[in-house]
């Protein structure tokens, strides 16, 4: 699984780099998009795959902090890059005419740094918080990765602040590109609903349905790993969520574009006619 989503996202890199035809904003953002996913499951795969290959399940407590601090970065990118490409589809259906002039290089650009500070300025947010916290001794978390949750329900030291804390953030860093997505998508139906063909209708909707699934998947998969978990006492559940979160997710984006752009397939064909 590892392996598929780092082959897919980099064929998605290379052919958007190399194909003239996908030098356009969406296609940028996707590009970006796939980076950042590599680096969302590179964070904890490796990792993970390393244990199990030499039965050696210990991490240090700076690697541990580490491990988190990048999982919340590549994590929180996702999600910005997401809400993001939502405002590009917004304003590429509503204002067509437009739409290259509105969503020029020097706004894609600034889009994607503005992106990047604010998920740098989460992960540290996090990785502070954790920091304060206090361990009794060698404890087993029973996760395959560092988890706040999880080192939350560890930690020896009065942990009500970090929780309220750590929600308080999530929802800002969470809820600003959810609303994002949302008043993009409540403006694309509504400027798609006025469309007077069937065909029309079809072909406008068909421009972000790729977006809209992995936009479902990555916050349906997110959504039950952040609420269940302080819930559950299960923690095989747990686990399992977290890997349709941080693994399954970032390998089936390349599939779910590839599969509904015609001119993605074609320039990845292309490339892999060249390469072979």
């Amino acid at each position: 699984m590892y392996l598929v989503t780092m082959m897919g996202n980099l064929l998605i890199i290379l052919a958007v780099s190399s194909d003239c035809h996908l030098h356009t904003p969406m296609y940028f953002f996707l590009s970006i998009l796939s980076m950042a996913d590599i680096g969302f499951t590179s964070t904890t795969v490796p990792k993970m795959i390393l244990d199990i290959l030499t039965h050696g399940r210990v991490i240090s407590y700076v690697g541990c902090l580490t491990q988190l601090s990048f999982f919340y970065f590549f994590g929180c990118l996702d999600s910005l890059l997401l809400a993001v490409m939502a405002c590009d589809r917004f304003v590429a259906i509503c204002y067509p005419l437009h739409y290259l002039v509105i969503m020029n290089p020097r706004l894609c650009s600034l889009l994607v740094l503005v992106s990047f500070l604010i998920s740098l300025l989460d992960s540290q947010l996090h990785c502070l918080m954790m920091s304060q916290l206090t361990f009794c001794t060698n404890v087993e978390i029973p996760h395959f990765f560092c988890d706040p949750p999880q080192l939350l329900k560890l930690a020896c030291s009065n942990t009500s602040t970090n929780k309220i804390l750590m929600y308080f953030i999530g929802a800002i860093f969470g809820g600003i590109p959810v609303s994002g997505i949302l008043f993009s998508y409540i403006r694309i139906v509504s400027s798609i609903l006025r469309v007077p063909s069937t065909g029309g209708k079809y072909k406008a909707f068909s421009t972000c349905s790729s977006h809209l699934s992995v936009v479902c998947l990555f916050y349906g998969t997110a959504l039950e790993v952040y609420f269940s978990s302080p819930v559950s006492h299960s923690p095989r559940r747990d686990v399992v969520a977290s890997v349709m979160y941080a693994v399954v997710t970032p390998m089936l984006n390349p599939f779910i574009y590839s599969l509904r752009s015609r001119d993605l397939k074609k320039a990845m064909q292309r490339l892999l006619n060249r390469t072979a």
